[in-house]
């Protein structure tokens, strides 16, 4: 097994600047300057153990290059692509869009390094270099929508590079599974009426983007039926996400056939994220790589490739990604620490309201492609 890996010290240089968590310093609110809670911590820690653990030695580093215009445009409107630009050489930068995203002076080249990042790894598991990949990037994608980025995205990297992936490889059917906590309402928007993409989204109900992610949005049009969402309770571990990804989204993917999956890699449904309320651990993201490895020798010949998007507890978002990639590339380094600990929250079995959540779920929106 190769597992192609994208990342660049750069990503680590995209600037949210002082905020303390969402907001800008404010001292008249008494907001004091701190760290804005999209900071580059978690994805620099997280490369650093692959490093540390030796399973950087098992990769095959794959180069980033910046998304072109033409590659962007795809997915955003030049309005939105020519504001990234003209903000991007301020002093002070500019916003994504909502006043929550901000990004430094040269933000533009990063979101374009990160959106180039993902399409890299397309192409490195499409092309055959690599059986699957993984893309460490920064700033996230699946939030930013068509004319604006938001929740601390700019571009939408999956959305650009499964476009890349139809329009050059000419692929006819990719599905994107997207088990970032939050609602992939970008990534989705970008194929609501296209029915060569299935979106899968694993989210916590009703967190963000407000009211985004019901079961009810299935797609519209000739992509009627290939968005396919699952709000689960908050306080689902392991036990509720495996058991959605065995009863919904497994069944899915072998009823829409998808020749390349593309995951959109968010760890803030781990144990400890400050911005969601989920329990997932190391074991349960393992698992659940496992599980989509096994569907996609199945049904693609194990064509894989995920671009990292959020997760921001930087001491434990490092474990669950080193057990994501530990599990791609098929090799055991380090043990995680906080397992005995996080394993032992109550409620990590499935619970009835949550299988109650997920069987609502079951009625696989998916085209069924056999």
């Amino acid at each position: 097994m190769t597992t192609g890996y994208v990342y660049h010290e750069i990503f680590g240089w995209h600037d949210t600047g002082t905020h303390a968590g969402l907001f800008p310093s404010h001292p008249q609110a008494g907001i004091q300057p701190l760290a804005h809670v999209e900071n580059a911590d978690t994805k620099r820690r997280l490369h650093e153990l692959l490093v540390v653990s030796g399973l950087m030695d098992h990769l095959v580093r794959v180069r980033p290059r910046p998304a072109t215009e033409e590659e962007i445009l795809r997915v955003h409107d030049r309005a939105h692509l020519d504001r990234v630009k003209a903000q991007s050489l301020l002093p002070k930068g500019g916003d994504a869009g909502d006043g929550l995203s901000p990004f430094g002076q040269g933000g533009y080249e990063i979101a374009a390094l990160a959106a180039g990042g993902a399409v890299e790894a397309v192409d490195a598991v499409l092309a055959g270099r690599v059986d699957n990949a993984y893309a460490l990037v920064r700033p996230p994608g699946h939030h930013a929508e068509p004319g604006r980025g938001m929740g601390f995205c700019v571009f939408g990297n999956v959305a650009i590079a499964v476009h890349h992936a139809l329009a050059v490889h000419g692929l006819e059917r990719v599905a994107v599974l997207d088990w970032d906590v939050h609602h992939g309402n970008g990534t989705q928007k970008a194929f609501y009426a296209d029915p060569r993409v299935l979106t899968i989204s694993l989210h916590q109900d009703d967190v963000f983007p407000p009211h985004s992610g019901r079961r009810h949005e299935r797609g519209t049009g000739e992509g009627l039926g290939t968005a396919l969402n699952v709000p689960l309770p908050a306080g689902s571990g392991d036990g509720a996400y495996l058991y959605a990804m065995d009863t919904v989204v497994t069944p899915a993917l072998r009823a829409f056939r998808p020749q390349l999956i593309v995951v959109a890699s968010g760890f803030d449904a781990s144990a400890m994220d400050p911005m969601a309320h989920q329990m997932v651990t190391s074991e349960g993201y393992r698992a659940l790589t496992t599980r989509l490895l096994d569907t996609a020798a199945e049904l693609c010949g194990g064509r894989v490739a995920m671009s990292h998007e959020g997760g921001y507890n930087p001491t434990y978002v490092p474990f669950c990604g080193l057990a994501v990639m530990e599990t791609l590339a098929g090799v055991r380094t380090l043990d995680d620490p906080f397992l005995p600990i996080v394993s032992g929250f109550a409620g990590q079995d499935l619970q009835p309201h949550q299988r109650d959540a997920i069987d609502a779920a079951i009625a696989v929106p998916a085209r069924d492609r056999t």
